[in-house]
């Protein structure tokens, strides 16, 4: 039995990522702090008539002074609980955030608690159950809708989509956040594909550039087989981790799985796990197989990060933009030494890769005070659709917007360049949002414990038809 072994050198940070997840919504785990861009407004207000006489501009300014005071009637203390999607789970930029929702609204005080994929859902269970559940909290449909949503703890958010900012959303987000009722449960705010990523110079030592597009940061299945054995080859022994400790960044292995030989995780309706395919199971077998491919069950995706970072590994499967412009290390786009990261698709026998997406917003937690649900809907609304911040609310995520009359968001920021690759090579990429089938936090528990028993030599196809029993069996398939 081939021997599956992974070096741990210079595991002496662990880092976290959004994923996806790599934890919610898929993010990783916390994503690092980034400086505060430069605010980039891309709506104006469409021109006024003419006023007929002089007093009707004193009358129109009058009237938007009466309008912004009753906005300010309300009068509620509000929690806000959010998972650390990019800089949101940075107290310095929240705070800055809702400072400006404040000089709107003085009288809503909205406290901050934050939290992490580790044990960010144990303590919102707990509060649940205790009754003190927060009144509004950050993170993506699987949670939000598939999760606390489904089980009837959540206000339907439905008013909030009514409005024109509401009905600009991506169609495909859109329906992201709806339930099978037709209530809304996520009022959302950014979203973002998640990729892989390599180590430029290791490959272009193993003369193994020549197997991908580098321009169209493409490549195909057997030249993704061909770039590992040589990069093997040439010295590396660990090429890339199929991470398997937890759930952090599962997103990666889901993807690299499903792409090598075009395959699904879920049905079309989102109501059962197909991960049993001849296709997945013939992926599985071939990564077990490849030299230089490890499943390693010490480690998550925020971990594998950490070892891309340092040079242990040569490919990361738990990337996305965040990380990519990420320099708490290094300068953005290099690895700890300097080398250059280079953004990849996932690689794909039929040259179409279908990328995990995170969407992430909010929900409202149905307390039974509708003044605080008024509150935290006000607040929604003034931090995704204000046009004088949600830019600044976007960015704050460090990923990209779910309307697409948001456009130029990082446009004059260092960032603009990176941000503009992504939003062009792979945004379009981001293949169906199935993380909203029922049973989804158990299905996530039995993929990572398969991908365990997998590498310590677990047939392939008995292991993934345990997986889809088990995981259907939590989504109630077939009931």
């Amino acid at each position: 039995m081939k021997k599956k072994r992974m070096l741990a050198l210079g595991l002496s940070i662990i880092m976290a990522l959004s994923l996806t997840a790599c934890g919610g919504g898929d993010n990783a785990e916390k994503q690092p702090a980034q400086e505060t861009q430069e605010t980039q407004k891309t709506q104006e207000a469409e021109p006024e008539a003419a006023p007929e006489a002089d007093t009707a501009g004193d009358t129109a300014e009058a009237e938007g002074e009466t309008e912004a005071a009753e906005g300010t009637d309300l009068s509620a203390a509000i929690t806000l609980w959010t998972y650390p999607i990019g800089n949101w789970g940075d107290s310095a930029t929240v705070e800055s955030l809702v400072a400006s929702f404040n000089q709107k609204y003085p009288n809503i005080t909205v406290t901050v608690e934050y939290l992490d994929y580790t044990n960010g859902d144990d303590q919102v269970n707990t509060a649940i159950e205790g009754g003190q559940a927060p009144d509004l909290v950050m993170e993506g449909p699987e949670r939000l809708v598939a999760n606390w949503g489904a089980r009837g703890l959540m206000v339907d958010l439905s008013d909030l989509f009514a409005s024109e900012a509401g009905g600009e959303i991506y169609e495909s987000v859109n329906s992201a956040c709806k339930s099978s009722d037709g209530k809304y449960y996520e009022y959302p705010l950014c979203m973002v594909a998640h990729c892989m990523a390599i180590n430029q110079n290791m490959f272009e030592a193993a003369d193994a550039m020549q197997y991908l597009d580098a321009e169209n940061h493409t490549w195909t299945t057997e030249n993704f087989l061909k770039a590992v054995q040589a990069v093997y080859d040439s010295g590396q022994e660990n090429v890339g981790a199929i991470y398997c400790s937890g759930q952090g960044g599962d997103q990666g292995t889901r993807a690299i799985i499903n792409n090598l030989y075009s395959s699904t995780f879920t049905n079309a309706e989102h109501t059962a796990y197909t991960a049993d395919t001849a296709e997945n199971i013939k992926a599985l077998e071939t990564l077990y197989a490849q030299d230089g491919i490890n499943f390693d069950a010490s480690i998550n995706g925020g971990e594998e990060i950490t070892l891309f970072r340092n040079g242990t590994l040569a490919m990361s499967f738990c990337w996305n933009a965040a990380q990519q412009i990420n320099s708490d290390n290094a300068a953005a786009g290099t690895t700890n030494n300097g080398d250059t990261i280079l953004p990849m698709l996932f690689p794909s026998d039929d040259g179409k890769t279908e990328l995990c997406g995170g969407i992430w917003g909010f929900g409202v937690f149905d307390n039974g005070d509708q003044t605080k649900i008024d509150a935290a809907k006000t607040f929604i609304d003034f931090i995704c659709n204000d046009p004088d911040q949600v830019n600044e609310s976007v960015k704050a995520s460090t990923y990209f917007p779910v309307r697409p009359t948001l456009t130029g968001i990082y446009d004059g920021t260092e960032t603009a360049d990176t941000m503009n690759t992504f939003s062009t090579y792979f945004m379009p990429s981001m293949g169906d949002y199935y993380q909203v089938v029922p049973g989804w936090a158990e299905a996530r528990t039995e993929w990572w414990n398969m991908l365990q028993r997998i590498g310590t030599g677990g047939d392939v196809a008995t292991e993934v038809a345990t997986f889809v029993e088990n995981a259907n069996a939590a989504a109630g398939a077939g009931q």
